[in-house]
């Protein structure tokens, strides 16, 4: 019995996010800004009709604002991730399995389920996901990964579709749906790839499956191999429930400006330090480095530039936020030069491993009760209370030039206490 695989995809998903607790932005071009709100990285159809690319430049775009009635927010990502926890917790109670491959996107694995054709019911799941959530989903369903990434996207883009593609229940749809398929929107194939499949004139994903084994291996090896099989329906990518450990956790940002200051940038470091052990005690893990680095606008060509990363080894794994803390403010000390203007810092934590996994030694200081329980109390805390209620180093400064730029940032509608929306009648 073949494997019945569906991909789901949220519509346009920040600007949906917003949408739900913003109704008026309905039906109008919205984009939502990237860090520091330097350039697109989401846009509603709307926008998408004014011609607006994916990373395109926010001063590019702002005379849209008078001329079309564009509206850009900054990004939320506190929101955005809060949203996806609830449409992917949706999904799993519909479903024996599911593998949450992107904030937006999850494979659901269908097998066993009572149903010789999957199309009412995963209409009804879309149905289901808008009206508890508020997100628009699609939803593809084939035999492999690469054909269900194919089938959502036909069933975003065909009216004709309503959102839903089945390809596991009505095969006799598949070679239709390959030849509409362009081998560049395929899964898994990149711009190199497609260059080469274009000077063999092949173009659409139906071509790519018949290619002959020979050519494919040898021009696009076994990684091109493999996405030829799962056209052909034979299942490579295994449907991964339970995600690999992490092996390291990065925080950094870039400054909203830059600034030579020390102190500006300790401040920094010291935050991106804590945001990175309140990270890693959440995915119940402890890291043996700790990795700082900074960097000036690279952009700037007429300004010095430098760059530095330093690591530094630990006496045995931590989670412990001071430890961490004091170990970065050490690798920043190493990498610092003055008389530079600084844009971007940041905090690596690496060689991640659970504490039942960390070796011991003689020499190795035993895991202190005290600062767990201390550890358990500021995580407690601060979910409770908001981000930053209980935190360590100087307080930070509304002003600091190192935050950043979120000119239009929408509240916290779903994580913080003062942020929920109140409806008032009368």
């Amino acid at each position: 019995m073949s494997t019945i695989i569906g991909l789901v995809d949220c519509n346009n998903f920040y600007v949906s996010c917003e949408r739900v607790f913003r109704p008026d932005l309905e039906g109008k071009p919205v984009v939502i800004l990237s860090n520091n709100d330097g350039c697109a990285v989401a846009r509603s159809n709307e926008a998408k009709a004014l011609g607006i690319g994916m990373a395109e430049p926010a001063f590019k775009i702002r005379h849209l604002v008078e001329e079309a009635g564009l509206i850009m927010l900054s990004s939320n990502y506190t929101l955005y991730g809060d949203m996806s926890a609830r449409v992917m917790s949706v999904l799993a109670d519909h479903v024996p399995a599911i593998e949450v491959y992107s904030i937006d996107e999850s494979f659901l694995l269908l097998d066993g389920m009572p149903m010789t054709d999957f199309t009412p019911w995963a209409r009804e799941l879309r149905e289901t996901v808008r009206r508890w959530t508020g997100i628009p989903v699609s939803i593809g369903i084939a035999t492999t990964k690469t054909l269900a990434k194919m089938a959502n996207r036909l069933a975003k883009k065909s009216p004709k579709a309503g959102g839903v593609l089945d390809l596991a229940s009505h095969p006799e749809w598949l070679d239709r749906a390959l030849a509409q398929t362009e081998v560049k929107d395929l899964w898994g194939v990149g711009p190199a790839f497609t260059a080469k499949l274009t000077v063999k004139g092949i173009r659409n994903a139906k071509q790519l499956r018949d290619a002959e084994d020979g050519w494919i291996r040898k021009n696009l090896g076994n990684v091109g191999l493999r996405t030829v099989m799962e056209l052909r329906g034979v299942a490579v990518h295994d449907l991964e429930s339970e995600p690999e450990p992490r092996q390291s956790c990065c925080v950094s940002r870039s400054f909203g400006e830059a600034t030579s200051s020390r102190d500006d940038v300790r401040d920094a470091v010291v935050t991106f330090a804590g945001r990175a052990a309140e990270k890693v005690r959440r995915s119940g893990l402890v890291a043996g480095v700790v990795q700082a680095f900074i960097a000036t606008d690279r952009f700037r060509h007429g300004d010095p530039q430098h760059s530095a990363a330093v690591s530094v080894k630990l006496p045995s794994p931590t989670d412990s936020t001071p430890r961490i803390i004091e170990a970065a403010l050490r690798a920043l000390g190493a990498a610092w030069k003055d008389g530079f203007a600084y844009r971007k810092a940041g905090v690596i934590l690496l060689e991640l491993v659970a504490p039942g996994d960390v070796p011991r030694d003689l020499f190795s200081p035993p895991a202190s009760p005290k600062s767990t329980a201390l550890m358990g109390a500021l995580d407690a805390t601060n979910q409770r209370f908001g981000r930053d209620t209980l935190r360590f180093g100087g307080l930070i400064a509304e002003d600091a030039g190192w935050k950043m730029h979120q000119g239009n940032k929408t509240p916290g509608y779903t994580t913080c206490w003062a942020d929920i929306p109140v409806a008032k009648l009368g």
